[in-house]
């Protein structure tokens, strides 16, 4: 219903690709939490940073189903960090720079992203604020040609590593989130520094907590109008949910197939236990859960492709997809017995990242509230005009 024949051969070269070009040096990047700079460049040269970007500027501007593919295939090479990096540079930072940005933004960023010359990263949450978008503190003072930006972010993907940053900041506070701008600020800029932190899952990506300390920028690189980056930013979400959603039901799919590959192979009372029948029903039940997600979450995507205002459906998708993943992955744990437990065996790393699904992009608990005012108070969610 979905996927062409151009989509089946792109999904086996980029799967052959991350085997050759990813798979062998994971492990390492698990441990250092530090990525190749080189992959960078190698993604960039193939293409796939530049699929849903406009051929103006080096793109490749397929339809949404081949970023379905890069962010399937990447799930399963079995580092939510790896992949992380990769999306988030693509999916959050390169999404504001061509929807916001001006020309020579673009020219100067997009481009440079779309090759692997330049890792970008979205700077959004604080560390007060959390979900409270419109609650950020972080403000960008305009003074003569420039803005001042002092505040602070936290849990940024890429916040270490990458060359560029997409800042939301405060130019009006007096006007809560209608005072919320959105700008670009290039990493070697004086007053910005980044700490790694330490994490749970996601280990080979850099996550950063940044302090803004009198930071100067100019002030053509403002993106978009001057307080409107909440609207962009909560239109922007959409995507960002629906590609946790997917996410989510890659992972769990590639658990289930090792599963069943596991049981397959692992004998117990003079039979393979995928014959036992409390396990074969258990797989039965987390494969119908899983496609349940998936088949819902093609469809979010067709709609967004499509051109609709998909807040909703993205935000059911993300919900529901990752509290699935989560259930899948401890209960494909528990069918390798003591083995899930090992580290030389996928189930555990996939434990620890997954977690992180009902947390990043909205936690389950904000995401439950937004759909009750759209289901129960009857809120109507427009996108950011143009």
């Amino acid at each position: 219903m979905y996927f062409t024949e151009e989509h089946d051969s792109f999904r086996k070269s980029f799967k052959e690709f991350l085997q050759k070009e990813a798979t062998p040096f994971i492990d390492k990047w698990e441990k250092t939490g530090k990525i190749d700079r080189t992959i960078w460049k190698k993604f960039g040269e193939m293409g796939y940073f530049g699929l849903n970007s406009s051929e103006q500027y080096g793109g490749l501007g397929v339809d949404i189903f081949y970023t379905v593919i890069f962010l399937e295939e990447l799930q399963k090479i079995n580092s939510g960090g790896f992949a992380a990096a990769m999306w988030a540079h693509q999916y959050l930072a390169m999404t504001h720079v061509e929807k916001e940005g001006d020309e020579r933004i673009k020219k100067e960023y997009l481009t440079p992203s779309i090759e692997g010359d330049k890792i970008g990263c979205l700077c959004i949450t604080e560390p007060f604020g959390g979900s409270d978008v419109a609650g950020m503190r972080t403000t960008a003072t305009k003074k003569g040609d420039t803005y001042i930006i002092n505040g602070s972010k936290t849990f940024i993907t890429n916040g270490v590593y990458s060359d560029y940053l997409v800042v939301a900041a405060k130019t009006a506070v007096e006007l809560g989130g209608k005072g919320i701008s959105i700008f670009i600020v290039d990493r070697d800029t004086k007053g910005l520094s980044a700490t790694k932190l330490d994490k749970l899952g996601w280990r080979a990506s850099d996550t950063a907590e940044i302090a803004f300390d009198n930071v100067v920028i100019p002030v053509n690189n403002l993106m978009g109008e001057e307080g409107r980056g909440f609207p962009y930013i909560m239109q922007h979400f959409a995507l960002e949910r629906l590609i946790m959603a997917i996410n989510a039901h890659a992972r769990a799919e590639f658990a289930i197939d090792y599963a069943i590959k596991y049981m397959s192979e692992r004998q117990a009372f003079g039979k393979t236990i995928d014959k036992f029948q409390v396990l074969r029903h258990k797989i039965a039940e987390m494969s119908s859960e899983m496609e349940v997600c998936k088949v819902f979450n093609y469809s979010v995507a067709k709609r967004l492709n499509d051109g609709q205002y998909v807040v909703k459906e993205a935000t059911m998708a993300k919900l529901t997809a990752t509290k699935m993943a989560d259930k899948v992955i401890y209960e494909c744990l528990q069918l390798l017995g003591g083995y899930g437990y090992m580290e030389e065996y996928p189930m555990a790393r996939l434990l620890r990242d997954s977690r992180l699904g009902p947390i990043g992009g909205g936690t389950s608990e904000i995401l439950k509230e937004i759909l009750a005012k759209i289901i129960i108070d009857k809120k109507d969610y427009k996108p950011a005009s143009k």
